[in-house]
């Protein structure tokens, strides 16, 4: 258990953080480079038949798993943008984060939500240390006035699990804080697939130190390691990417952004199976068993019954 109180954010109706009360929320990302869906990015045409089954998809796997969900939507102009967020507003009520590497569409898109009255349900995506101007970016958030953001937690000079800390308690958060940001995520970015490791701890020494709900994106390092594809095909990728997102659930980590939302179907399982082994060891220590809506309610409501006895 952490010191400093584990701070609980909701954002568009999920609930985000905690020790352990509430489960893991996974991220699926539409609209990325390669998405073939995607067909003509400049005038933001895509398949919105496929696109639709994709969100029904996951929220199908979110109701099944008793993991909550949100998207991740990527563009690179704020016209893009405007397309994607009014057709995933029609299409779901899920939270979504808008997502690009620039600061003029992601500024854009930011003011679009505001006014049409979805700040409650979108996060930004994200304050970085790469910001090209992180001054006007924050001076621009603050006048906009969103409620959420995400920051990512990586110092370019010192990869180290101190080095991430430095940078975030230096400079990040109070870039969050100034820009008038109600709730605070914590991304602790991915770089290979070992370097999990690096991020997980992060995330422990982050909700020691500062209580904010964390995360990180395990895809970034599955996706980038070629060999299982090459030697083991489709099903050992899905294995290796499996596992990763399953430890990742299982330390310390509030949400996931686990990549292309294609790769829900073993996603979700993974995540949900391990959040149910998760809540049993908090129950073993703590005699608490989850409240509501959680894998391990849903999936195992026998083994719960016998636990409350």
């Amino acid at each position: 258990m952490f010191c400093v109180e584990s701070k609980v954010v909701e954002i568009g109706g999920i609930k985000i953080g905690g020790k352990g009360e509430n489960p893991v929320v996974l991220v699926g990302t539409m609209f990325y480079t390669g998405h073939k869906i995607v067909e003509k990015r400049k005038e933001g045409k895509f398949d919105k038949k496929r696109a639709e089954e994709l969100i029904n998809m996951q929220e199908t796997l979110s109701e099944e798993t008793g993991i909550p969900s949100m998207l991740d939507i990527v563009a690179l102009s704020e016209e893009e943008f405007r397309k994607y967020i009014d057709f995933v507003a029609e299409v779901t009520e899920m939270p979504f984060m808008i997502d690009a590497w620039k600061i003029p569409p992601k500024i854009g898109a930011a003011k679009y939500v505001k006014e049409i009255g979805l700040e409650d349900r979108v996060v930004y995506n994200s304050l970085s240390p790469w910001s090209e101007d992180l001054e006007k970016e924050v001076n621009e958030l603050k006048e906009i006035g969103l409620k959420h953001g995400l920051t990512v937690a990586y110092n370019m000079n010192d990869p180290s699990v101190e080095g991430r800390i430095k940078i975030l308690k230096e400079t990040l958060l109070p870039a969050l804080e100034k820009a008038g940001f109600e709730n605070i995520l914590i991304d602790t970015s991915v770089l290979n697939t070992p370097s999990i490791a690096l991020s997980l701890l992060a995330c422990k020494k982050i909700k020691e130190e500062f209580g904010h709900p964390v995360g990180c994106a395990p895809s970034n390092g599955t996706d980038v390691w070629k060999y299982p594809r090459e030697k083991w095909g489709k099903l050992g990728f899905a294995a290796v990417d499996s596992a990763a997102h399953a430890i990742t659930a299982l330390l310390w980590n509030d949400f996931i952004l686990y990549g292309a939302i294609e790769n829900a179907k073993w996603v979700f399982p993974a995540v949900a199976t391990a959040n149910s082994i998760l809540a049993t060891f908090i129950y073993d220590e703590v005699g608490e068993l989850p409240k509501g809506v959680h894998p391990l309610n849903k999936l195992f409501p026998e083994f719960v019954e016998q636990l409350r006895k």
